[in-house]
């Protein structure tokens, strides 16, 4: 009997918050190593200006937060499917456009999973959400499209795309021994997917698998936006948001809208924003709060910010109750954040990602009763009242949690087999 021999493709699983790249090889992880021995590279890049180098993932992280002058970007996969997509951003004096910034970092995703497999990847199928952009079609088309050039740009040759929550679900259903209907519930940085999919070992042997699926839905919403809606509700009132003016008008809340969203902190940095800021404080009566604000832009600390209301949400995950060191902006500042507040700040984006999946099981025409498992991963599936919202939906279901941050890249290896071989 022969050896099964190594897949000729790749599964890639370009994430907003983590990336991860698999492989199909006898005797071996599904997924390569890509970061100090783990298989996840954050979806981060520091331009450092003072070694004049360039830095990825956690190492990106790092030097930003050893304070290093430079641009730190995250959340990149944001971009896809914005209108910012065809513009640039500037680094070390220079325009760069996000096209390439984006081909940067899964150039340097395709590099190290050569690396870590002793040969190179010329085919892959990479992993999307169900949706890019919510109820824009074109806009999805030209996100996906986009997508694919870059692809192109660093050298990918055959590029196919499958939607990550069916990765997920090839995933789990390699450990499966009996037929289940199971809800995939992929909700990661970016966004919310859900795939109902049938899964059985004997199902798993055909190539055709479109009657198995009967039905998707997705939305954009993930962890970052837990993050932003932490930051506004908890955060952002310390630095004035919400504060009147002399007029009594609220203040202008686009600087904190900017502050509390990855992919656009670098533009509160901006001679523009700064200029709106000053025009702020002079009519503004929260001077001590806008004191910190200034303090924050002028420092360009938004990322470290950003850093702390990521590390408070994920806290908040397990515990009650979590304590923010905000001394950056001033000296002995501490604020508390429960999981009440938490939880009052993303009602709203619980609530749609709820109607999201009832929506979904009405269209399927299929009940609550007759759905097996739900089935979680990706990073932001781990917030509990987002997790128990879900699963009230479903209350005869059983809960299974994957590997978070790993089921959709090791479902893509498995499709990248079944299609290139």
């Amino acid at each position: 009997m022969s050896t099964p021999s190594p897949a000729r493709a790749c599964g890639i699983d370009f994430g907003t918050s983590n990336s991860t790249v698999g492989w199909l090889r006898p005797g071996a992880p599904t997924l390569l190593t890509l970061e100090d021995g783990k298989p996840t590279l954050p979806s981060a890049i520091f331009f450092n200006a003072d070694e004049e180098s360039t830095h990825y993932g956690r190492d990106a992280l790092a030097n930003y937060l050893e304070g290093y002058e430079g641009r730190l970007m995250r959340a990149i996969k944001s971009l896809l499917g914005s209108k910012l997509m065809e513009g640039s951003t500037e680094v070390a004096g220079r325009a760069l456009p996000f096209k390439q910034l984006l081909a940067s970092f899964i150039g340097e995703l395709k590099t190290r999973a050569e690396s870590q497999a002793g040969r190179s990847f010329e085919a892959a199928v990479f992993g999307r959400p169900v949706f890019f952009v919510d109820e824009n079609p074109e806009a999805d088309r030209k996100a996906q499209d986009t997508l694919e050039e870059i692809a192109r740009m660093v050298g990918f040759k055959e590029i196919s795309f499958q939607f990550e929550p069916i990765g997920a679900a090839l995933h789990y259903e390699a450990g499966l021994d009996r037929e289940e209907l199971v809800l995939i519930a992929d909700i990661g940085g970016g966004t919310a997917d859900f795939s109902l999919v049938r899964l059985s070992p004997e199902r798993a042997r055909h190539l055709e698998r479109q009657d198995d699926l009967l039905g998707n839905a997705g939305l954009h919403v993930g962890g970052t936006d837990f993050d932003r809606a932490l930051s506004l509700e908890c955060v952002m009132p310390l630095l004035g948001y919400r504060s009147a003016m002399k007029s009594g008008a609220e203040i202008p809340n686009s600087l904190f809208f900017q502050l509390a969203t990855w992919h656009t902190i670098n533009f509160a940095y901006t001679r523009q924003a700064f200029a709106d800021y000053q025009n702020i404080y002079r009519d503004a009566t929260a001077r001590q709060e806008l004191d910190r604000l200034g303090r924050l832009i002028g420092q360009r600390e938004g990322h470290w910010l950003a850093l702390q209301i990521e590390n408070a949400k994920i806290a908040l995950s397990t515990e009650p109750c979590t304590q923010l060191e905000l001394d950056r902006l001033e000296a002995g500042l501490e604020h508390p954040i429960t999981q009440d507040d938490f939880t009052r700040a993303t009602l709203s984006l619980v609530d749609r990602v709820a109607a999201t999946v009832s929506e979904l099981l009405t269209q399927a025409g299929v009940p609550r009763s007759a759905v097996d498992t739900l089935y979680f991963t990706g990073g932001a599936s781990g917030v509990p009242q987002l997790r128990a919202r879900i699963a009230a939906e479903l209350p005869q279901a059983r809960c299974v949690e994957g590997d978070l941050f790993g089921s959709i890249g090791a479902g893509l290896a498995v499709e990248a087999g079944r299609r290139y071989g």
